[in-house]
């Protein structure tokens, strides 16, 4: 007989797999499509980046904590202490740089599918966007490897 926490757990460590997962996956095609500078390119990649990032990260980054919560619950684990107080923080940074980037995403879909579509090349506009999107990258990536490593070691941190 499966133990209702066993599947919770294994739902936390699939959770965290398809954040890390997805977000890198995400962060390679982008980037690799924006190193083309073909607007064509970068519209259809951005276009399935933000339907995977909705389907797969939005999903996983909501069943994160209530899966971790009820983990840590059952196994008397203080949430509001050491490596999990850490881990919800870092949870919380990850969120306020992953959140501008869904929209941004969107929005430099948008730009290259007008880029595409009027056969000029990338706007200004773009190039910003895409900036910022990989200054958020940047840190959000890793916060969330940091996070993955405090989830493995359970370090004892006391404040």
């Amino acid at each position: 007989m499966i133990d209702w926490i066993d599947v919770v757990r294994l739902l936390h460590v699939l959770g965290a797999c398809v954040l890390i997962g997805t977000g890198a996956g995400i962060a390679f095609f982008m980037v690799m499509a924006h190193r083309t500078k073909d607007p064509t390119t970068i519209a259809h990649t951005a276009a399935i980046v933000v339907i995977a990032d909705m389907l797969f990260t939005a999903t996983a980054a909501i069943a994160q904590p209530i899966t971790g919560i009820i983990l840590a619950r059952s196994i008397g684990w203080p949430i509001l202490n050491g490596w999990i107080a850490v881990s919800l923080a870092l949870y919380v940074f990850i969120g306020l740089f992953w959140l501008p980037v869904v929209f941004i995403q969107a929005k430099m879909r948008d730009e290259a599918r007008i880029s595409s579509q009027s056969g000029t090349p990338l706007t200004p506009r773009y190039m910003r966007l895409y900036r910022i999107w990989f200054a958020c990258g940047v840190p959000a990536f890793l916060a969330i490897v940091v996070l993955l490593w405090l989830m493995t070691v359970r370090p004892v941190i006391v404040f």
